[in-house]
């Protein structure tokens, strides 16, 4: 009776693994993962000297990793078994609190804080610092400033990281937002915040900016897609869907966005209704990313000029701030090298330049450049 126990297990372990090969191989490559927002590994090109060497297995190793048949399905049961079965509080490096998905905070890094900060003094010796433009810093809290420690997760020291930030760029005028925001001005599913709550937030910006502003008297839009952000894929788990809203005006509908992605100028709109129905929804707010564009208010007849270092935050405050301004110019140095941009931004001709940059950017800048 044993044997016969071990032949059928053997038997079935042995129709198991042939079964997950043969569908293994049998299976399309997927080449994008909806869930996770990225590119999957492809099969490899199979040579000689890619076996010898190495690289041929640790290109299968990432192929079967990414195209294993049912991989969404496991890796949501991978979330509820770790959540609920072993009750750890995260998954992914991902937690929910206050109803809200986020990433834990990664720690402080100098050295990310310091190829920012000379980054920006590239901007400042090369273009700004001859000119009479007012400069002034916003930095932009990740949500984890509002949900981290509280709920027992270690959390990034905030007011330190801003404190250096402020100390390294001095010639900067730092203009504070964290007690304007809260959570729920954030997306509950993604990193960004929403622009239907940071009105006031663009009113203080400009306030302080010393720029008259509008009445502001906004339509509040809504998408009919409902809104996974970047962290339900990562976070694996079935999560109620978020709704961006956008905001219109008489003073909106009326400016030109003008789009140099290619060099020469496009004109576009502030709100790209087609990458409202793709992938990231967020990338409608000026059609995301963007290395450099203008927005033009032809309801503003006093010239006054912005220019608008950015990362990703800037897009939904842009459209805002530029009610305020005959023209924004706005430029992310993620796209373009900051050598380049004299060739393309009269820093002359404005009045204000703002960097506006989030604290999750600031601590891993690489993508400056």
């Amino acid at each position: 009776m044993k044997k016969i126990k071990n032949t059928v297990s053997v038997v079935l372990f042995a129709a198991i693994l042939l079964g997950v090969s043969a569908a293994c191989l049998l299976k399309p490559a997927d080449a994008f993962s909806d869930a996770e927002r990225r590119a999957l590994a492809q099969m490899p090109e199979w040579s000689a000297q890619s076996v010898i060497n190495g690289e041929f297995m640790e290109g299968f190793e990432s192929y079967s990793a990414d195209q294993f048949p049912a991989r969404d399905a496991l890796r949501s049961f991978k979330a509820w078994w770790t959540n609920t079965v072993f009750q750890k509080k995260d998954n992914n490096g991902l937690f929910i609190a206050e109803g809200h998905i986020s990433k834990l905070d990664e720690p402080e890094n100098e050295e990310m804080l310091a190829h920012a900060a000379e980054r920006f003094n590239f901007l400042y010796e090369s273009y700004l610092k001859e000119t009479d433009a007012k400069l002034y810093l916003t930095i932009v809290p990740d949500k984890n400033y509002y949900l981290a420690e509280k709920n027992g997760y270690p959390a990034l020291n905030y007011p330190t990281f801003i404190e250096k930030v402020q100390e390294k760029t001095e010639y900067l005028q730092y203009i504070p937002v964290t007690d304007l925001l809260s959570a729920d001005d954030y997306y509950t599913t993604d990193t960004h915040w929403k622009q239907e709550n940071i009105t006031d937030v663009a009113k203080h910006l400009l306030d302080t900016m010393g720029v008259p502003t509008q009445k502001g008297d906004y339509t509040v839009n809504r998408l009919e897609k409902p809104f996974y952000g970047v962290y339900t894929g990562q976070l694996a788990r079935k999560t109620k869907p978020d709704t961006i809203a956008y905001l219109t005006s008489d003073t909106l509908d009326a400016c030109t966005v003008t789009y140099y992605d290619t060099g020469k100028p496009v004109v576009g709109e502030l709100y790209n209704m087609e990458k409202a129905g793709g992938k990231d929804p967020y990338e409608m707010f000026l059609s995301g990313s963007a290395p450099l564009l203008t927005i033009e208010n032809p309801s503003v007849t006093e010239k006054r000029e912005l220019v608008l270092f950015r990362d990703s935050f800037g897009s939904s405050i842009a459209p805002l701030l530029a009610e305020g301004y005959s023209k924004i110019t706005v430029v992310d140095i993620r796209y373009i090298q900051s050598s380049f941009v004299g060739n393309f931004v009269d820093f002359d001709s404005c009045e204000d330049v703002l960097f506006l940059y989030s604290t999750s950017l600031l601590n891993n800048s690489l993508a400056l450049r």
